[in-house]
């Protein structure tokens, strides 16, 4: 196909030139795609910044918007951008200036907004109305831009000059990712940690031939902006092998008791780019086609001051995990991310994998820093030289006037200078210009010292360009100062799980509600409550959890069904009836506590009254309580059968009971006073009471002091006694005091009613103890159930205690 052209020119009324159309347009797209490409739509796989972005951040630069300056509006920013260097609208500036500043689209922010930049699923105010300034990062990727680090080129008209690419003090391509469609391909690059990244980069500097397993060590996968749960690492693994792969996100939840036994689904953290608006959205549409059942409301509590916090309230009896899989396949809380590293490579788009991204940023930072110490090198000879002249002066200062005053004019002074002292012409250019105030005694010494660090440097830097493994440890150190200053903890959680499966139908509400099967209650050592599933084993038994997770510790368990009823002994000396149905629910295997909910919070308790124990409801054994005045007493089991939350001992005043355990007649009951005295007595000396009664004594209490732990247990060979003592007069959670764990053995029995043996002797300082607990394999926690190292055991029942390095809150044990 041929088409005619026509061309007019003053000598020549018309020439009509036949071309051919499919070439003309082919040509024509081809150089429409190429401008695409690479002046809009890839960033440079150097300094990880589209043209667009590059341009903002410089023009920002030389108007002087440093942090440590104010903001200024952004139309400002956008009318620099626009007027010399960015041939485009003021609406993709604009937008490209908005997400610099977004602290949920970038993992480190290169701008410093002020006023309404936006939000997940609302857009930003005119740039009228908001403000700019450079954030710190961006100082480091455009700093040394004057020491001629990297090339400059002409803008859109020739009037002005702008960097082909910013020295980019830190690997921001990977650390803030990239996104953009160009001409038959695109570019999807998740972000990363900044510490992560420049570690990786490190590792490579010192090892060029380190394969990809070695830099996952350093960098296990992207740390989203916005945190949530990375599930399953493969498709991280084949995008960092090949440039493209694809992983899942999910919402970071926790189970949480809202109320007196009303459980919810806290969202603190949702994939990327995901609002908490569009997810209510979907809920409420899951919701009302009958595809989502067993949710009450949804509130969105999220503010500037807590940050992200949408609250999910789950219906009583249905199951929060089963609803939170429901909520992951109907609802963008579980969302799929697609890694397309694409990326401009000497101005050719290039699918690049970890290894080759980082070597491209590596190669850029070494030709960065050997260009400027190149500049550095020479700027300090060329001031060495002048020094050097200027001290020739001083030193002969009388002669140089003498010459200057008999020259005719400036040239001819020059030209004596130049042939009297041996010195060059701008030498004696300097010299000419000379103040005469330089002359004095002392700027002859501050010159000296002026070349003395002149030839230090000069020796420096040229030691460092002439030697490769010297460039590349600044290099790193460059890298390392960066990751010091703008790095920041990991977000994004990692889980090398599987993502919840494409849904094929609906649920019905029956599959979300909780059966009532075999569980164990748990009540930590901090007062938190769980619910383990049990599962039988081959024998048709129950398979029980064998050991518990590193935090937090158990004060004591319950063997019920999920709908069954569990008693919890308060201070208050009531017993609290309740379901566990709507506790948080962990596999038998991996009992976590510490993730659990807060038992007086679950059981809506005032702030004076605490869970102490909890006990079943189903057997056939009296319940033991001790108070801190010493009062003991059995409740019998028929005292309990069917009744709600009761009374089931008649306290006197300012008395509380600080343990409860199952007793029966064959068990022993311990007492451990705040003096250190520790009772054990036979279970069966204390005859069962009903509810109102108020107890017996059981340990004789010295005034002043109180019973601070009870239980009741038979006792076995592992049986052991741990005690913790300290200062009355220290401020709680500051005096560690000192621990002793001895055999439960070496503690002789007495009778009810007495005051028992020495637990512990006091060191100096000491007169008091804080925690103490019997039972076996214990372990000790702080008020947040981390784990606390304890003494060996076998110290002597009455010795002294050993030093602790933390403060211990509680002592549990590490078995259900």
């Amino acid at each position: 196909m041929a088409a005619s052209r026509s061309d007019s020119t003053p000598a020549d009324h018309g020439r009509i030139e036949d071309i051919d159309v499919a070439a003309e347009m082919q040509g024509s797209y081809l150089e429409y795609a190429y401008s695409v490409i690479y002046s809009r739509a890839l960033p440079d796989a150097r300094d990880g910044l589209k043209p667009v972005q590059r341009r903002i951040l410089y023009q920002m630069a030389e108007l002087g918007l440093r942090p440590d300056r104010g903001h200024v509006k952004s139309a400002r920013v956008v009318g620099e951008v626009m007027g010399k260097l960015h041939p485009h609208g003021d609406a993709p500036i604009y937008d490209a200036l908005v997400r610099l500043a977004q602290d949920f689209a970038l993992r480190v922010p290169l701008v410093d907004g002020h006023g309404n930049f936006g939000s997940l699923d609302d857009g930003p105010a005119a740039p009228r109305y908001t403000e700019a300034r450079l954030a710190p990062a961006a100082l480091a990727l455009t700093e040394n831009l004057d020491e001629d680090v990297v090339d400059f080129v002409p803008n859109y008209d020739g009037q002005f000059q702008q960097p082909d690419v910013l020295p980019a003090a830190f690997p921001n391509l990977l650390v803030n990712g990239a996104t953009g469609i160009a001409v038959g391909m695109a570019t999807n690059m998740a972000p990363h940690n900044l510490i992560e990244v420049v570690a990786a980069a490190i590792h490579l500097l010192e090892h060029p031939d380190a394969t990809l397993d070695e830099l996952m060590e350093f960098v296990p996968g992207p740390d989203l902006p916005s945190g949530g749960v990375i599930v399953g690492l493969d498709g991280i693994k084949d995008a960092y092998a090949t440039g493209r792969g694809t992983f899942r996100t999910r919402a970071k939840v926790q189970v949480e008791s809202l109320g007196p036994r009303r459980t919810g689904i806290v969202v603190s953290e949702l994939p990327y780019m995901v609002g908490p608006e569009r997810v209510i959205e979907k809920i409420k549409d899951a919701v009302n086609a009958k595809k989502l059942a067993g949710i009450s409301d949804v509130t969105d509590l999220t503010d500037r001051k807590h940050g992200l916090r949408l609250v999910i309230g789950i219906k009583t009896g249905f199951d929060p995990n089963a609803v939170l899989e429901q909520l992951y396949r109907l609802t963008p809380m579980e969302d799929s991310f697609g890694i397309n590293n694409n990326a401009l490579v000497g101005g050719q788009p290039q699918t690049l994998g970890l290894v080759a991204l980082l070597r491209v940023y590596l190669d850029h930072r070494i030709e960065v820093v050997t260009r400027r110490s190149r500049f550095r090198l020479a700027r300090r000879k060329e001031r060495l030289h002048l020094v050097e002249g200027l001290l020739i002066a001083i030193l002969d200062i009388d002669e140089v006037i003498q010459v200057i005053r008999t020259s005719d004019d400036g040239e001819q002074a020059r030209t004596r200078l130049m042939e009297v002292f041996d010195l060059s012409q701008p030498q004696a250019e300097y010299i000419l210009e000379l103040r005469l105030r330089r002359l004095t005694k002392f700027s002859r010494i501050e010159l000296e010292a002026e070349r003395d660090a002149l030839l230090a440097e000069i020796a420096q830097l040229e030691e460092l360009l002439g030697s490769d493994a010297l460039l590349r440890g600044q290099v790193a150190r460059e890298l390392q100062a960066a990751a010091d200053t703008f790095g920041t903890p990991r977000r994004t959680l990692l889980l090398n799980g599987s993502p919840v499966t494409a849904r094929t139908r609906a649920a019905a509400p029956a599959d979300l509600q909780i059966a009532d099967a075999p569980c164990r209650v748990f009540l930590s050592a901090t007062g938190r409550m769980v619910r383990a599933e049990l599962s039988d084993d081959a024998g048709g038994g129950i398979v029980t959890p064998a050991r518990r997770s590193k935090h937090d510790a158990i004060r004591a368990a319950v063997d019920t069904t999920t709908r069954g009823d569990v008693g919890a002994v308060t201070s208050a000396g009531r017993l609290v009836r309740f379901s566990p149905v709507d506790l948080p629910s962990v596999p038998g295997n991996s009992v976590q506590p510490a993730a659990g909910t807060g038992a007086d919070q679950y059981l809506g308790l005032s702030g004076a009254e605490h869970v102490v124990a909890i006990v079943p409801l189903t057997g056939e054994s009296p319940i033991a309580l001790g108070t801190a005045q010493g009062v003991v007493k059995r409740v019998s089991a028929s005292e309990l059968q069917n009744k709600p939350d009761v009374e089931i001992i008649a306290l006197k005043d300012g008395d509380r009971v600080v343990g409860a355990a199952v007793a029966p007649d064959a068990a022993e009951l311990v007492f451990v006073t705040s003096d250190a005295q520790l009772l054990r007595f036979d279970a069966a000396a204390v005859r069962p009471q009903g509810r109102a009664a108020g107890g017996m004594a059981g340990v004789r209490v010295t005034p002043g002091e109180r019973a601070i732990a009870f239980t009741a247990l038979t006792a076995s060979d592992e049986t052991v006694v741990v005690t913790v003592a300290g200062s009355s007069q220290a401020i709680a959670g500051t005096d560690a005091g000192s621990a002793k764990v001895s055999a439960f053995a070496e503690f002789p029995a007495k009778g009810r009613a007495t005051g028992g043996v020495r637990a512990q002797r006091f060191l100096k300082g000491e007169d008091t103890l804080t925690v103490a607990w019997v039972g076996t394999q214990p372990r000790a926690v702080a008020a947040d159930g981390a784990v606390r190292a304890l003494p060996e055991a076998g110290a002597k029942r009455d010795a002294s205690g050993t030093a602790l390095d933390a403060v211990v809150s509680a002592v549990g044990t590490v078995v259900a």
